[in-house]
């Protein structure tokens, strides 16, 4: 079989590196499982875009009295941590990774630069997008949605620690509903938190579908590459 998809953007939590017990820090067998099923997709012949986020060392918005703009930066460099751990898991498994950063950090990882970017991928190397958007007050799913357009991604990945979207949240609600698909319109008007509303105007704005799915079992990246029938897909309505 082939894969489903061409060019994918996986969007990881910052969270899901740090293992199933802790929720901070690094747990880098976790990161080298994850890794794992990354470089079976590359080896597919998928081009793969990483952005991560950077909650397992710092959160800026619940960062209290602190400027909003300083903490943002902080959260901006946990996400470059998380970049070049990702980084070294691939690079151990005999991929060739790229790290890209929003703020210039010359010794550290390139520049993120579009351009280069997609000349990486068709190389067939995994670039890892750290740093956010480089901005202050935007989130790293606005900089998963912002580094698809640009690179012109044919689905966005959000790996999560649930199996998809609930109409409510099925760690308290037993009967939560879970949604095999949903619209970018039905997603905003319930505000189910999928994304913020502004990755999610830019992903219906650029006509990006996003596919949320558990990253319990990394192997389900694998099955999403493929087409296979996990999570919830959130598209553009049919017209």
């Amino acid at each position: 079989m082939e894969p489903k998809y061409k060019r994918i953007l996986l969007k990881l939590s910052g969270e899901a590196l740090a293992g199933p017990n802790s929720g901070f820090g690094l747990d880098f067998d976790t990161v080298l499982d994850i890794c794992s099923a990354v470089k079976k997709v590359s080896d597919m012949g998928v081009e793969v875009a990483i952005v991560v986020g950077g909650g397992n060392f710092w959160r800026g918005r619940s960062s209290g009295k602190m400027d909003r703009t300083r903490a943002d930066h902080m959260g901006m460099l946990a996400t470059v941590i998380n970049s070049l751990a990702l980084a070294d898991a691939l690079e151990q498994l005999g991929a060739m990774p790229r790290v890209m950063t929003a703020i210039a950090m010359h010794e550290v990882a390139e520049p993120y630069i579009r351009n280069r970017a997609v000349r990486h991928l068709e190389k067939g190397r995994i670039v890892i997008a750290g740093a956010g958007t480089g901005n202050p007050f935007f989130s790293t799913d606005t900089a998963s949605a912002l580094r698809a357009a640009e690179i012109e991604a044919d689905i966005i990945f959000k790996a999560t620690n649930v199996d998809g979207v609930y109409d409510s949240d099925p760690n308290i609600n037993d009967n939560a509903k879970k949604y095999d698909e949903l619209s970018f319109l039905d997603m905003l008007n319930k505000e189910l938190a999928v994304m913020d509303s502004t990755a999610a105007s830019l992903c219906k704005d650029n006509d990006i579908p996003i596919l949320v799915f558990d990253l319990k079992d990394p192997e389900n990246i694998v099955r999403a590459v493929m087409g296979e029938n996990i999570g919830t897909i959130v598209r553009k309505e049919q017209n």
